[in-house]
């Protein structure tokens, strides 16, 4: 059984940053889509960033553009996310994602078959 295992969560103020790392327990076939999305209390899971590992493509929510950058590791099958200029907006359980197959649209949670348990991320003003 596929499981996404994620890192680097944390609590930090406003302005700084963090970076989130995720990667397979086991291998994915065929992996072709790796990206990240977030859920706050109340609110509905969103995409935050996605990329393509063969087209090395990136997807980006405009929330987050200027400030995140995803970036891939193919050697290790790893996915990070660099978030930088952080704001308390940001704050949210984030969550890896995977699929083997093509996405027809990367920042859609139903688009991706595998998920991570989450990771927390807090901002405070």
């Amino acid at each position: 059984q596929v499981h996404l295992v994620e890192s680097g969560g944390g609590s930090v103020q406003a302005g700084g940053s963090l970076r989130l790392s995720c990667a397979p327990s086991v291998y994915i076939f065929n992996l072709r889509y790796m990206g990240w999305f977030r859920q706050a209390p109340g609110k509905e899971r969103e995409g935050v960033a996605a990329a393509g590992i063969r087209t090395r493509s990136t997807y980006y929510a405009d929330s987050v553009k200027g400030r995140f950058t995803i970036s891939l590791d193919n050697a290790k099958n790893t996915v990070y996310l660099q978030m930088s200029s952080l704001t308390p907006e940001d704050t949210a359980l984030y969550y890896c994602a995977a699929k083997g197959a093509w996405v027809e649209t990367p920042l859609v949670a139903d688009e991706y078959d595998y998920w991570g348990q989450g990771t927390q991320v807090t901002v405070s003003s």
